[in-house]
């Protein structure tokens, strides 16, 4: 039987996001995290499962309870005595937002703890997602341990796919956070960078030279860059398509994740990567005009529709 899950591994947070006045609305989001509530929206046919490490708290339950009712499993994640979850707070200025961070003991640091469970969570799934931040949350142990479970699944049929999205605050330095990901690249089917983190971290100075060198560890690469078209390169050969301009937009939060769901969902549709980059630019642009990192599920599916 062919392989019919998604799994995506990393740190879904409490996010905290300024509402009127004084008042705050709590929801769970994190990079990995939004990426596949886009993709079980727009991919409700492959159960969806999200790969980390729990605490066993009452915000750790209401996590879990939340991933369940939308239809998303923990897998054989491990729940971790005595950890919670770690949290973020959004505040805007515009639609422009910043990020305060309380993270450093998170329940998902451990995500890698038990290697045959990573393993087990990892199995019979079509496709497997995992970012710069899921490497830069754990050490080096812990990231070896995860990238040979994701070496192992790639080999047994998935497909993988790597967003480096780099945060400097969360790296000791620009040549750890530069091996790391060069690393998780060689494992990698489909890489989806931003151009401004790839400049930062690697100095290239064109969404092109992006692809050029990401191209030589990873068959197809879509280069994200905000407002500004994205690079598909496949097979030496490359193509923009143009983003959705949005004139008003809410909250960007979530924008790049919610691409990366909406061109992931149109992959395992059976879509060409431009078509795909086509309907997740229209996912992204509906993301923008909602507050917090997660649109409602009919949103999602009419814009990818659209």
């Amino acid at each position: 039987m062919a392989a019919k899950g998604i799994a995506s591994i990393g740190e879904c947070m409490i996010e905290l996001s300024g509402q009127t006045g004084d008042s705050w609305r709590m929801g769970f989001a994190g990079d990995t995290f939004n990426t596949l509530w886009a993709l079980h929206a727009l991919s409700p046919e492959h159960p969806a499962t999200y790969v980390s490490a729990f605490g066993d708290d009452p915000f750790s339950r209401d996590q879990i309870a939340f991933f369940g009712r939308a239809g998303i499993s923990i897998g054989n994640s491990p729940i971790i005595a005595g950890a919670r979850p770690g949290l973020y707070a959004i505040t805007l200025t515009g639609a422009e937002r910043a990020f305060t961070y309380w993270r450093s003991d998170a329940a998902a640091r451990q995500l890698a703890s038990d290697p045959a469970a990573l393993a087990k969570s990892l199995e019979n799934q079509a496709l497997v997602y995992f970012s710069g931040i899921t490497l830069a949350i754990l050490d080096g142990a812990a990231r070896k341990t995860l990238l040979t479970a994701i070496a192992a699944a790639r080999t047994a049929g998935s497909l993988v796919a790597f967003d480096p999205n780099y945060r400097p605050r969360l790296w000791p330095s620009h040549e750890a956070a530069q091996a790391a990901i060069l690393e998780a690249l060689a494992v990698a089917d489909i890489a989806l960078p931003t151009f401004p983190d790839e400049q930062m971290l690697f100095g290239d100075p064109t969404p092109q030279a992006t692809a050029e060198r990401l191209g030589k560890l990873s068959g197809e690469v879509v280069v994200k860059n905000g407002e500004h078209p994205a690079l598909i390169a496949l097979n030496g050969a490359s193509q923009t398509v143009n983003a959705v301009h949005v004139a008003a937009p809410v909250d960007t939060t979530g924008a790049g994740d919610s691409f990366n769901g909406g061109y992931l969902a149109a992959r395992l549709a059976g879509h060409a990567p431009v078509e795909a980059a086509r309907r997740a630019h229209k996912v992204a642009a509906a993301v923008v005009q909602v507050r917090g990192a997660l649109a409602p599920f009919e949103t999602l599916r009419t814009a990818f529709d659209s």
